[in-house]
């Protein structure tokens, strides 16, 4: 019931609204064809014949603009109104220059006031230092190293520390060459007995002195050579070779004055530690 009441509803409201606009008012009103005091123009054509205006068809002079150029025997018609008639022809103002831009204002430049600077003062150059390098060691371990290089601190300009692989000499070996197998070795140890060679051992250990006969170490290369000549005496081919051994030792370089070389010298209480020249770094 709801629903066909709503729709009788819209539809009387259709209606009324279809009379409201045939039988209305149109929306039609005056409106003013122009500003009171503003001239009115008036196309080429509205001028009288004899009094027509040179110049491009469809274009009016106004008479508070600018004044239309004649050509001779012709006259300027001035309108009152500023309004334009429905015509097919469109009226073109003349085209009036822009304005000239306004100067802009000229800033003064700002007053630097003239500071006479006194000459820089030369600064005096001291002579120039001569530099020394030196190498300082070996050192058998780093904590003797950091030792002397604290207490050689104050004299130096810069240090590093390097190692290196040294070869250092445990002493003389006197031995005889080494046999192929094991038993030929023991039966050498046993004719060097018979002939009254004492002190002697065979060597079993792996290398390149396994199953040779020792028969002796030595510090003293002398004691080594009078060994070793006995053994040959006796009609063995008895060899001497040095004990060598490979060791990490570590060295300071340091760079220092010149006139300070000998105070760095000084300085060095490691046994065994010297300083000498090197090459700079």
């Amino acid at each position: 019931m709801l629903l066909r009441l709503l729709f009788v509803l819209l539809i009387a409201l259709n209606i009324a609204v279809a009379a409201w606009l045939l039988l209305g008012e149109s929306g039609s009103h005056a409106v003013e064809p122009s500003d009171k005091g503003v001239p009115e123009l008036k196309l080429l054509t509205e001028v009288p014949a004899g009094g027509s205006a040179a110049g491009a068809p469809g274009v009016a002079a106004s008479a508070g603009a600018m004044p239309a150029v004649n050509s001779p025997g012709t006259a300027v018609a001035h309108a009152g109104s500023a309004s334009v008639a429905a015509a097919p022809v469109a009226a073109a103002s003349a085209p009036v220059p822009a304005p000239a831009p306004e100067p802009e204002p000229q800033r003064e430049a700002p007053k630097v006031a003239a500071a006479t600077s006194a000459p820089p003062a030369t600064v005096p150059t001291s002579p120039k230092r001569s530099y020394r390098c030196l190498a300082v060691g070996p050192f058998a371990t780093q904590v003797d190293l950091r030792s002397t290089r604290t207490a050689l601190a104050s004299r130096t300009v810069r240090s590093r520390q390097r190692q290196e692989q040294t070869t250092e000499s445990h002493g003389w070996r006197v031995f005889l060459p080494a046999q192929p197998t094991r038993e030929l070795a023991l039966a050498q140890a046993k004719r060097l007995e018979a002939k009254g060679v004492k002190d002697y051992f065979v060597v079993t250990v792996q290398g390149e002195l396994q199953n040779s006969v020792a028969l002796g170490l030595f510090h003293d290369p002398a004691n080594a050579r009078k060994r070793r000549d006995e053994v040959i005496a006796a009609g063995f081919p008895a060899r001497m070779s040095e004990r060598t051994e490979t060791t990490p030792v570590w060295w300071l370089d340091v760079v220092v004055p010149d006139d300070a070389s000998n105070d760095v010298r000084r300085g060095i209480r490691t046994p065994g530690v010297t300083a000498r020249s090197t090459g700079c770094f």
